[in-house]
Parts: structure tokens; C-alpha cells; sequence
């Protein structure tokens, strides 16, 4: 029953987090003045790195499942996970202002 309640945590946060900030990442795009709809996808993706890393090293040692393996991604790779996810947060109005 763990399991399941963590799993059903997990798809929350991915999916209602990753949504909210998806939508703030667009408004903040236009807010900017670029047409990103095209090289939107870059954004999500890096979200959803960014609550990867998070849930790795933060949020899944707060839930339900209490089961062996749970390790904190290394500080290296969770260096380089957050380099290349605000690089691809910054990559959409970067390739819109280039490309038209």
C-alpha cells in the first residue's frame, strides 16, 4: 500500500507541480516579449529535470515509502542536471530571437 501512495505522490507532483510551473514558464515567456511555441518543449523538459533532482534529493526521503535504495542523486550529477536544465529554460527565447 506503501508503494502505491508514493507512486500516486510521485505522479502528483510531476504532473500538478510540473503543470504550474510549465504555465508560469509560458506566461514568463511572453511576458518577455519571444514566441517560444514552437521550442516550449525545451522548458518543460528542463522542469521536469529540476523536480527530478528535487524529488531525488529532497522530497523522497518525506514520504510514505519507507523501502532500501533510497539514495540522494551525487553532487556532481546533480550539478550538471541543473546546469542543463536552466540552460534549456534559457535555450527558447535564445533560438526564437535567432531563428525569426
Amino acid at each position: 500500500m506503501r508503494v502505491l501512495l508514493e507512486l500516486i505522490r510521485v505522479i502528483f507532483i510531476f504532473a500538478i507541480v510540473g503543470a504550474m510551473l510549465g504555465y508560469f514558464l509560458k506566461e514568463m515567456y511572453i511576458g518577455i516579449g519571444t514566441y517560444t511555441e514552437k521550442y516550449n518543449w525545451l522548458g518543460s523538459l528542463a522542469i521536469l529535470i529540476l523536480i527530478f533532482v528535487l524529488y531525488r534529493n529532497k522530497l523522497q526521503f518525506s514520504g510514505w515509502y519507507k523501502g532500501k535504495g533510497k539514495e540522494k542523486l551525487p553532487k556532481k550529477a546533480s550539478r550538471i542536471l541543473i546546469f542543463s536544465s536552466m540552460s534549456l529554460l534559457l535555450l527558447p527565447p535564445v533560438l526564437s530571437f535567432l531563428l525569426n
